[in-house]
């Protein structure tokens, strides 16, 4: 007899600043640690932001205040791990809350997963890419990074996740040393392609790639209890 597989719930949010996405988590981990939640996977867009994780310090921002304010970009200190990274229109970002122990995976394991979902979507567009060398986390492409992880664990639930620039403004980048490598630099499906993709249709598209690789079936659910869906 055939096992079934393992299910997640999906749901494509809009655009969500970053903090009304952070406590949405936040709850959503608290759900599955108590035993009353599902195992999530939550696609968005967000406003600009710098967001600064565990491995950050302030020399990380490049832009002043002033900077900041003129090119409307918030700055948030979370609790991912990681260093600073930019999050704007034109990029897809996902958030797995997933009890690990659930899915029978480990950190190393499941980090190898997300790779793998980004560089298989990635190779439907017609776009090689790989996961980092050791100590560079991430999918990247001639030594240009496409998209960022950066990763919670709460016991065994994980949320944070990844960000993938599709028509990214990358210009957005020179204010932040990213994820500590100001050496390194960012790249865009866009200009690496020339393709347009919007973060909708790229949510859906990729959502089929992390289902192949978690080896789980996703149901897709309109929005989330409490939070409206954004265009």
């Amino acid at each position: 007899m055939s096992r079934s597989l393992p299910r997640v719930r999906a749901s494509w949010l809009g655009s969500v600043p970053y903090r009304e996405a952070w406590d949405l988590q936040a709850e959503l981990v608290r759900e599955l640690r108590s035993g009353t939640g599902q195992d999530t996977l939550l696609l968005l867009e967000h406003p600009h932001v710098f967001t600064l994780g565990k491995a950050a310090s302030p020399g990380d921002l490049l832009w002043d205040e002033h900077e900041r304010a003129r090119r409307r970009v918030e700055v948030v200190w979370s609790d991912r791990g990681g260093e600073a990274t930019y999050h704007g229109p034109g990029q897809l970002v996902g958030y797995p809350i997933l009890d690990l122990a659930r899915l029978d995976l480990t950190i190393p394991r499941y980090l190898e997963l997300l790779e793998r979902s980004l560089i298989d979507y990635l190779g439907e567009l017609g776009i090689e890419a790989t996961p980092g060398e050791p100590g560079l986390t991430g999918v990247w492409r001639d030594g240009e990074k496409l998209a960022a992880i950066g990763v919670k664990l709460n016991r065994s639930v994980v949320s944070h996740g990844f960000a993938l620039n599709l028509m990214t403004d990358l210009e957005y980048f020179d204010g932040i040393i990213p994820c500590g490598h100001a050496e390194l630099r960012p790249a865009s499906v866009t200009s690496v392609s020339g393709l347009q993709v919007d973060s909708r249709t790229a949510a859906g598209a990729y959502a089929r790639h992390f289902a192949n690789s978690f080896g789980v079936s996703l149901e897709w659910i309109p929005t989330l209890e409490g939070t409206p869906v954004r265009n």
